[in-house]
């Protein structure tokens, strides 16, 4: 069997700013971009040569927002009206049957999918409550050991039926914790009332304090313009000093609420250094549902976080599952559904709309080694198109898929189209 190569030497790609360069991969790093061509080109037998040819070079995606426990059980359920909490009610009975064994398989499944889609990143949410205990968290954790040499997971312990709400709910977080989660979750706004709410984010809080943890909560996935948990997690960020370790997910009911409030509320978000993460897929298809004539989006307000400098990021959410019936990881997929659903069209929107996908999550993920310049993490992905729009438009899976410097996915298109009985055939590959 031939050894793996020290390394690959990537000829003209073409950078998302329209550049074209040579990349040089060594050692799990971007060790040199120069210009396609020039004369400093690396002359090394042990590099393994690519002609990209004008190929399409970006980051890997970071999928920031998922539920690798719940993947694929969409077949398991009954049917239900498709709102937020028919949607928790049909997935709890599923919850019932979960073991390490048969969350580790589905988990590991939508992680080999991403992959192939060039998610090499994903930070995933996971139950941990009185139906599941810690099994989804133990089988999520089996699938992140058994594909770490593909992928990067992280874990999110997710209170989903809340703290106040779940008698030793607290002491279940405390030991998903112990048990490997690295990022505190909360859902606030599924607790009864304000002062349940704000003692859901400070319970929360100071577990994340305790073990000095990033927090990832779901906030105010609601069409209710009255759900105002936003504003509890940015004041607790700031009052905690956690500046740029809260991400805050969904945030639905911020797009209802009166204009006053949003401004307020995002500018404290600013202050915060708080993410916003949406989930154009998910929140599509659950939010609305009891609307009549214009159907809300389910989006929270991209357009006014992005004008206060919020760092903002898409995510998958959801794989055919009680929430969502589709999805198969790709956040190629899921920044398409998102420039829709964001009117993130025009030609700096289309930039931005990039930034969602790939530096952005990496900025809440904290990986200060993320992004295509030397010294960095080779986590990257060639295309088969000119340019990020057109990669966006052809919804093509990469051709290849290096993870940290290692050609861990690759994918061949072709069609063929024409009457083959009368010769006339033609071929794109």
């Amino acid at each position: 069997m031939p050894s793996p190569p020290a390394g690959y030497l990537l000829l003209d790609v073409r950078l998302a700013d329209g550049r074209s360069a040579d990349l040089r991969l060594a050692d799990g790093r971007i060790a040199d971009i120069s210009p396609a061509g020039g004369p400093d080109r690396p002359d090394d037998a042990r590099l393994r040569v690519v002609a990209a040819a004008g190929r399409l070079a970006l980051p890997a995606f970071v999928d920031i927002h998922a539920h690798l426990d719940k993947a694929y059980t969409r077949d398991d359920l009954g049917d239900h009206d498709g709102t937020l909490p028919a949607a928790i009610q049909a997935m709890g009975e599923r919850k019932k049957r979960f073991t390490p064994e048969d969350v580790a398989e589905r988990a590991g499944r939508l992680i080999l999918s991403g992959v192939a889609e060039g998610v090499t990143h994903v930070r995933t949410h996971v139950d941990v409550d009185s139906i599941t205990g810690l099994r989804g968290l133990e089988g999520v954790r089996r699938a992140a050991e058994a594909h770490r040499q593909v992928c990067r997971v992280s874990i999110v312990a997710f209170p989903q039926l809340g703290i106040r709400s779940e008698p030793g709910a607290l002491d279940r977080m405390q030991a998903a914790v112990e048990a490997g989660a690295g990022v505190v979750g909360g859902m606030p706004h599924w607790e009864a009332g304000r002062e349940d709410q704000l003692a859901h984010v400070a319970a929360l809080f100071d577990l994340a304090e305790r073990h000095d943890l990033d927090v990832d909560m779901h906030v105010d996935e609601s069409d209710d313009a009255s759900v105002r948990t936003l504003e509890m997690v940015a004041e607790a960020t700031i009052a905690r000093g956690w500046q740029g370790r809260v991400t805050a997910g969904h945030v639905c009911s911020l797009a209802a609420a009166d204009d006053e409030y949003a401004a307020r509320v995002i500018d404290r978000c600013a202050e915060a250094g708080l993410t916003i993460v949406s989930n154009p897929a998910t929140n599509l298809v659950i939010q609305g549902r009891g609307d009549r004539g214009l159907v809300r989006r389910g989006l929270t307000r991209i357009a006014e976080f992005r004008a206060a400098g919020v760092n903002v990021c898409l995510g998958q959410d959801n794989v055919c599952d009680g929430f969502y019936p589709f999805g198969r990881g790709s956040m190629l997929e899921v920044a398409f559904l998102g420039a829709h659903a964001a009117h993130l069209t025009g030609g700096d929107d289309l930039g931005y709309l990039l930034e969602t996908v790939t530096s952005a999550p990496a900025r809440a993920w904290r990986d200060a080694g993320y992004g295509l310049r030397a010294g960095c993490a080779a986590d990257l992905n060639l295309f088969q198109a000119p340019s990020w729009v057109e990669a966006l438009r052809l919804q093509r899976p990469p051709e290849l898929v290096f993870f940290e410097g290692r050609l861990v996915a690759s994918t061949a298109v072709s069609t063929s189209i024409g009457r083959v009985e009368t010769g006339v055939t033609g071929r794109l590959a």
